[in-house]
């Protein structure tokens, strides 16, 4: 799994509202699952083997970052992008992340911090092959991953991929010093 992050806290003041970025990330669950897309592969008639690598493999790793705008002392708005990534045969659609954080401190010593976020866009879509069945067959629309299966081609396009991100995250966290 390729998954980089990095946290950094700089601070934007305008009107008295601070934004900061929370961190920019490469890789997420899309990104793997496209990854694993592209294992494996299949041999051709002739014994030509094709690997599925070439068709999925991208050379830009979809890139996210998240900001905190800070309204009040307990409340703020998380908002960020990411880029996307595409290859020959899967595609990760750019998206954008909105949010709140609201934090509560019942003492001087804990926190109660609820944070809800979703993203909208960052699909994972697959694109179909055309293949050559020659005189039994013709030329066919079939999903690249089971053109050598024995399903017939027009079957194998309803297990193309199309996997959404996670559309709604909640996180409630309680913290404490002693």
């Amino acid at each position: 799994m390729l998954f980089v992050s990095a946290l950094f806290v700089s601070a934007m003041t305008a009107n008295g509202q601070e934004t900061s970025l929370v961190g920019i990330y490469q890789g997420s669950e899309l990104t793997d699952a496209a990854n694993q897309l592209g294992q494996g592969g299949y041999a051709l008639s002739d014994g030509t083997q094709v690997s599925f690598d070439k068709w999925y493999h991208s050379s830009w790793i979809d890139m996210r970052f998240e900001m905190l705008t800070q309204l009040s002392d307990y409340f703020g708005l998380l908002w960020g992008a990411s880029t996307g990534q595409r290859a020959e045969k899967v595609r990760i659609q750019p998206g954008v992340k909105l949010g709140f954080i609201l934090q509560k401190r019942p003492t001087p010593s804990t926190a109660l911090t609820l944070t809800v976020s979703s993203i909208l866009g960052g699909d994972l879509t697959e694109r179909p092959c055309t293949a050559d069945y020659g005189a039994v067959g013709g030329f066919q629309a079939v999903n690249c991953r089971l053109a050598a299966s024995q399903l017939p081609p027009a079957d194998t396009l309803k297990y193309m991929a199309n996997m959404n991100p996670s559309r709604l995250n909640l996180d409630l966290r309680f913290r404490a010093k002693f």
